[in-house]
């Protein structure tokens, strides 16, 4: 999590021209531009200051088909917003001829308006996904919905279908690099758990606004909560999309998840050379062929992804 603010603010220094340049979203057609690798992440960074509650394709109250029947609805990462989160993804599934969603959840003090969002407690952001699920059902008239999340969006989910009932309204749960089982941050989380200041600095975390950051610790009390009864619930399909070099859930294993009707994917395994790590996961092709394949009704388990249009090493 610590990587992710670092790469945030670098990225922020370095882009004042693509501000500038940055309008605001484009308008929902019949086909919309989708971007990848560092195209992307430039389209994101403009959309962070300049549109952080909107991004083509999302949210332009369409109608589910006989083909895609179920809304699918994006469930952003720790740190950031709907805008920079989906520059990718939500024109790519609208384009697909999927009914897309999207929103923002635990914002805090920190989170600039709507800028840096899912910090607060992962229980009450779970709150807020069910809510807008429900939103979503009665709009689109739908039974389900299918769920992709990145990093945290990819874990909160869990306690809403284990504990708040989305398993009853949810058919499949795709993760990018998700935080299950939390993240060690290479080691830092163990290392300062030594320390006897730790529990301080814990409760320091939770005081200015990030809460979310403390529960997503490898080995921590809400970790060992959310899957002390396993890892699935029945009735749900899971899928869990994770790169090789993920550098914010440590070790890159912990995204895994075991269970029935789970299928867990390495990208390396089938893009060798795909270099893309926890950030620019959101903006690789081979994530993203991956993410409609485990949407289709039948699911090819032979899939194997083109290996172009990588995301970044970031």
């Amino acid at each position: 999590m610590l990587k992710m603010l670092k790469v945030k603010s670098l990225l922020a220094v370095g882009t004042v021209a693509v501000l500038f340049a940055a309008a605001g979203p484009a308008s929902a057609g019949a086909a919309l531009p989708v971007h990848y690798g560092s195209a992307a992440e430039a389209e994101s960074i403009a959309a962070e200051l300049y549109y952080p509650t909107a991004v083509p394709g999302a949210n332009n109250g369409c109608k589910p088909s006989s083909a895609h029947p179920y809304p699918v609805v994006l469930v952003i990462a720790t740190l950031s917003d709907e805008g920079s989160n989906w520059v990718t993804g939500a024109p790519l599934l609208s384009n697909a001829g999927y009914c897309v969603y999207s929103f923002n959840y635990g914002e805090t003090d920190l989170s600039d308006f709507g800028r840096i969002d899912a910090l607060g407690y992962i229980e009450k952001s779970a709150e807020e996904l069910s809510s807008f699920v429900n939103k979503v059902l009665s709009k689109s008239g739908a039974s389900k919905v299918d769920l992709v999340g990145h990093s945290q969006g990819g874990m909160m989910p869990n306690y809403y279908l284990k504990f708040l009932g989305g398993a009853a309204k949810v058919n499949e749960l795709i993760g990018l690099a998700p935080s299950n089982h939390g993240t060690t941050e290479d080691g830092l989380v163990t290392l300062l758990n030594q320390f006897p200041f730790a529990p301080g600095l814990a409760k320091l975390i939770e005081f200015i606004g990030a809460p979310s950051l403390i529960q997503q610790e490898a080995g921590g009390a809400f970790q060992t909560k959310l899957f002390s009864g396993g890892d699935t619930v029945s009735g749900v399909r899971y899928a869990v999309i994770e790169t090789s070099h993920d550098e914010v859930v440590t070790p890159y294993t912990n995204a895994f998840l075991s269970g029935p009707d789970v299928t867990n994917i390495l990208l390396q395994e089938q893009c060798p050379t795909d270099p893309v790590e926890h950030i620019g996961m959101a903006s690789d092709s081979p994530a993203w062929q991956n993410v409609l394949n485990q949407l289709s009704a039948s699911p090819n388990p032979s899939f194997k992804a083109t290996c172009t249009n990588f995301g970044l090493p970031l």
